[in-house]
């Protein structure tokens, strides 16, 4: 039944897409000098294009190759950079670790490695500005998927609107265009009904556009088989139909042109949770609108910028062969890095020689880039658009890219020294107050620098410390089960932890779970657990304290099917948690000093960096850093909503770094 939902469903969205390509390729084709020359052949000769270029790039290419390459069952730009950065080693993640190779959604093993594949692997390592150049690729490749968001619902709403002036010749081009702009608004305001309606809503719409086109065949074989006796014979056929086809065909044009915009607004919103997941974009509000089908998604600010956009094109060209050529370029440069793309996945990832993957190059490649020469032509006539963007949207996601990751560098560089945190004591040489304190950071190891602040200026701090560090991982998807890692941080009479929260790329990073309670749920089992999974290893500090089980980070928390409300007391907690043991064995002390500290409270503990471009740095770098980073940086989704963290139980610190 799933199946059969989602196959309507694509006629809605998928197909919609496609079948409105007549309202604009051949007005678009036939549009400049070769007007002149709209006779059989060249007609034949373009609609040869048209046939080839579905038969080998979208049937060959696509379907046959492309969709091979999957990263278990997602597709586009970043799921095939996303394979290779797990077999080559590409991450643009700076906080990656050993364990989370050990996912299921991770497997990189395979057929056996090559010599090519590992000749090109070394190529990557040995070469960073490669790599660069490579994430780059996959940037331009991503923006101009963007760029399409933009193109495809103003040039197919513009053209099915156009054809209102066959039939009122008198009709100003100012009404055409803000009909369109009526439409427009229309379609992105129904967008937050989410996907799964609004497929649902515009399929029998499609369907009935494919019926209406499929008649036009009809139509056009007729007329090449009965030639001038069949032309004349629509004088007597015209009488049945005089003001009765036109306007139901250009109704049902007009809402299947709105349908197929629904594809490429929906795999932008898609494309842009991928890149803030990657941290390739600041964060923005993500709702999923389907309980039922995962990856349905609505992002508000995303669908106004678009619409802004679209209404900005479509006021400012009113020209839908100008629209064509910008949509041109931008879809043959997502093809071509397709291309490339899938050329080092043959070599990297299915361990193929370099011969079929240059081949595969070769022959796709350069049927791209034949179209891509012809759209570079356009540029001035409407092909600087996608440009334009692409080059926007590539320096938001570069520049954002580049301040995370120098952030993230910070913190690694100024971790507090574990030495110094010993030689403290358990009190930490604060007094422990009762409740839990949660302290956010991007560090997978070491304990973060704002909390090197804490000890330094506040008289007092929680019984239970728990560093908390929300990730991505280069995979699509991640289980519940393998959500959380737990660990210890420091001995055990310190009472710290430390809890590895693990997204995938198309997960959603919003806790709508009982985060607390799941939290402290894993927390008691590592401890219950602790005596039979950890290997206990004892040095002596610089201070001459005795140290054991020192960020031990080897336990998976397992069984993360336990929910408990805020409202539920600590007995009702521990049973589940026996129960979840097999009953009967008391918990340990420590377990229950956890749970009567989660009953005292649980604080939120966020740091606030500021980056500042250094004093030596160039102009460029001041003006990327201090103007565009600091500006996305105060504009985006703050951490805690992100995090839904309550607001009565926040406490933030900012910090200043320089780059």
């Amino acid at each position: 039944m799933t199946v059969a939902t989602l196959a309507y469903q694509s006629l809605g969205v998928v197909y919609g897409d496609l079948s409105t390509s007549p309202l604009y390729v051949y007005k678009t084709t036939f549009s400049g000098k070769l007007s002149l020359h709209e006779n059989d052949e060249e007609i034949y000769g373009v609609f040869s294009f048209i046939f080839w270029t579905f038969t080998l790039i979208a049937l060959f290419k696509y379907t046959l190759i492309v969709m091979s390459a999957d990263d278990n069952g997602e597709g586009g730009t970043f799921a095939l950079y996303s394979l290779l950065c797990r077999h080559a080693r590409l991450s643009i993640l700076p906080n990656q670790q050993a364990t989370d190779e050990k996912l299921s959604a991770y497997a990189t093993h395979g057929s056996v490695e090559t010599w090519q594949s590992s000749a090109l692997k070394s190529f990557f390592e040995k070469h960073p500005r490669f790599r660069t150049g490579l994430f780059i690729l996959v940037l331009l490749g991503t923006c101009m998927a963007i760029g399409d968001g933009v193109l495809t619902p103003t040039i197919s709403v513009l053209s099915a609107v156009s054809g209102v002036r066959l039939k009122i010749t008198a009709l100003h081009e100012n009404y055409v265009v803000l009909i369109s702009c009526v439409i427009i608004v229309g379609l992105f305001s129904l967008q937050h009904h989410g996907t799964n309606r609004v497929a649902f809503m515009f399929a029998p719409i499609v369907t009935a556009w494919l019926l209406c086109i499929s008649s036009i065949v009809y139509m056009l074989k007729f007329l090449k088989r009965t030639g001038i006796e069949g032309w004349i014979s629509l004088g007597g056929v015209v009488l049945s139909i005089t003001e009765a086809v036109f306007w139901p065909v250009f109704i049902v044009a007009t809402f299947a042109a709105v349908v197929g915009s629904q594809a490429v607004i929906s795999a932008t919103f898609s494309i842009i949770s991928q890149c803030c997941a990657l941290n390739c974009f600041p964060f923005v509000k993500i709702i999923h609108t389907s309980s039922k089908i995962y990856g349905q998604i609505y992002i508000p600010e995303v669908n106004w910028i678009l619409m802004c956009l679209c209404l900005a094109v479509t006021i400012g060209l009113r020209d839908t062969n100008m629209m064509g050529h910008a949509y041109g370029l931008a879809v043959t440069t997502v093809m071509f890095v397709t291309t490339c793309l899938m050329a080092l996945v043959m070599i990297i990832v299915w361990k193929q020689r370099i011969a079929i993957a240059v081949a595969f190059l070769v022959i796709f490649g350069s049927m791209e880039l034949l179209y891509i020469s012809a759209s570079v032509y356009k540029i001035p006539e409407g092909g600087w658009i996608p440009l334009a963007l692409s080059f926007i949207f590539m320096a938001i996601m570069y520049i954002w890219n580049y301040g995370t990751t120098k952030k993230h560098e910070f913190d690694v560089e100024n971790k507090v020294s574990m030495n110094r945190i010993v030689c403290l004591g358990p009190s930490l040489g604060m007094v422990r107050v009762p409740g839990i304190g949660l302290i956010y950071t991007n560090l997978v190891s070491g304990v973060p620098a704002v909390f090197g602040h804490f000890v330094t200026n506040l008289p007092a701090f929680h019984q239970v410390l728990v560093f908390v560090c929300v990730k991505s991982i280069q995979v699509p998807y991640i289980s519940e089960k393998d959500r959380l890692m737990i660990s210890r941080v420091g001995p055990n009479e310190y009472c710290m932890f430390r809890c590895i929260v693990r997204y995938g790329y198309k997960d959603l990073q919003q806790e709508n779970y009982d985060f607390e309670n799941r939290l402290v749920s894993g927390i008691v089992q590592f401890v219950e657990a602790e005596e039979d999974t950890t290997l206990k290893t004892t040095f002596i500090s610089s201070c001459g304290r005795e140290v054991g089980n020192m960020d031990i980070e080897n336990f998976d928390a397992q069984n993360q099917d336990h929910s408990f409300t805020n409202s539920k007391s600590s007995d009702i907690l521990e049973t589940k948690i026996r129960k979840g043991h097999g009953g009967g064995a008391p918990l340990k002390d420590e377990s229950l000093h956890i749970l009567r500290a989660k009953e005292s409270g649980v604080a939120f503990i966020l740091g606030h960096s500021y980056a500042k471009a250094k004093k030596s740095s160039s102009i460029v770098k001041k003006f990327a850093i201090n103007v565009v980073y600091s500006f996305l940086s105060k504009n985006c989704r703050e951490p805690d909503v992100v995090l839904n963290v309550p607001h009565t139980s926040l406490l933030e610190v900012g910090m200043v770094y320089h780059v």
